[in-house]
């Protein structure tokens, strides 16, 4: 099957149309949502099938889900054929569940009610500046997935999957082997760290993270292998943090908070590296771009603040909370993508 017809393109559309066509990203997603939880794409592994054997496997009405899968083919996502077949493209490929690099759960999370319900009170967030997350649940985003373990459950297996596509382009895109000794703080299960090891034989590595996460870390870092040169230590990035090591890492952390208590916790690092010369830290977050440009670090932008009251920060905001916390930028991140920023304390160069 071949000649997929995608989306028109918007710069040959009238202004109006294309405003309209802005408005439509709510019913697209819908329909992105619906076909990832169908799991249509796996259904289509082996070759194109036609609605009837699709809503068959899927417990689906076949008369909407030939509707919803014309919209997606409409959009790219799958190819129609003439005689009503629906086949793969290389964006549906991305949404089977048993490939590298599967974005099926990230899609499903993004779909969810956990997000669907908290966009839909953004005005609560414009108008007040208070997490509109807290306005439609009644508690906190952490508080809500482990009332919830399906929903916490889905938000985990979301976050491994981009940890992986972001730790292999971080680790692609600059040389931790420079520093012997590295702390990764609020490390989670220890994905990152135990990759940045398996990279560099020649480095050792601590994990920090909350007693109940760091129990797990133990048994990742365990089964890849690289246990004998980590240790886990539980502690809180509020609280005074393990000295010694000649890098600190804080990857996907500072984005969950303010700046009040984003400087709160790069005053801990700054703090850990008071007695080592040369020491950095190493923050690995979405650079936000230049005004005027899409990248998708200023959508990210919008979750942080409706779920936590965090941000995502471009160069300058970086800068502006560093020095506020005793440190500087010493390298050159690109923006526009997850960066490693290199920061030192201020003044020790």
């Amino acid at each position: 099957m071949t000649g997929v017809v995608g989306p028109p393109m918007a710069g040959a559309l009238p202004p109006h149309v294309r405003l309209l066509l802005l408005t439509d990203g709510t019913r697209i997603s819908r329909v992105l949502h619906v076909v990832a939880e169908l799991g249509i794409a796996d259904e289509l592994a082996d070759g194109p099938l036609d609605v009837p054997t699709l809503a068959a496997r899927t417990d689906a009405h076949t008369d909407s889900l030939g509707r919803v899968l014309r919209v997606a083919a409409a959009f790219g996502l799958f190819e129609e054929a003439p005689d009503g077949r629906y086949g793969l493209t290389e964006l549906s490929q991305a949404l089977r569940s048993d490939v590298p690099g599967s974005q099926r759960d990230m899609v499903l999370y993004n779909g969810d009610d956990v997000m669907w319900r908290s966009y839909g009170r953004l005005i609560h967030t414009v108008r007040t500046g208070e997490p509109a997350f807290e306005d439609v649940f009644g508690h906190g985003f952490f508080a809500h997935l482990e009332q919830n373990p399906r929903t916490g459950a889905l938000f985990d297996r979301a976050m491994t999957g981009m940890s992986r596509a972001t730790t292999a382009m971080l680790l692609d895109g600059f040389d931790f082997g420079r520093f012997p000794r590295i702390t990764d703080v609020g490390g989670g299960h220890g994905y990152f760290l135990a990759e940045v090891l398996k990279r560099h034989p020649g480095s050792t590595g601590t994990l920090v993270d909350r007693p109940a996460v760091a129990e797990e870390a133990g048994k990742l870092l365990d089964a890849a292998g690289v246990a004998d040169r980590a240790e886990v230590v539980a502690g809180d990035f509020f609280e005074a943090l393990p000295p010694g090591a000649d890098a600190y890492v804080l990857k996907a952390v500072l984005h969950d908070w303010d700046d009040e208590h984003a400087v709160r916790i790069l005053g801990r690092i700054r703090e850990a590296l008071a007695d080592r010369p040369g020491g950095r830290l190493l923050i690995c977050e979405f650079l936000v771009g230049p005004a005027g440009r899409w990248d998708r670090g200023k959508l990210l932008d919008l979750d942080m603040m409706l779920r936590f009251g965090g941000r995502e920060r471009d160069e300058e905001q970086w800068r502006a909370l560093l020095a506020a916390a005793g440190l500087e930028l010493v390298n050159d991140p690109v923006p526009g993508r997850w960066a490693v920023l290199e920061c030192r304390p201020a003044g020790t160069g």
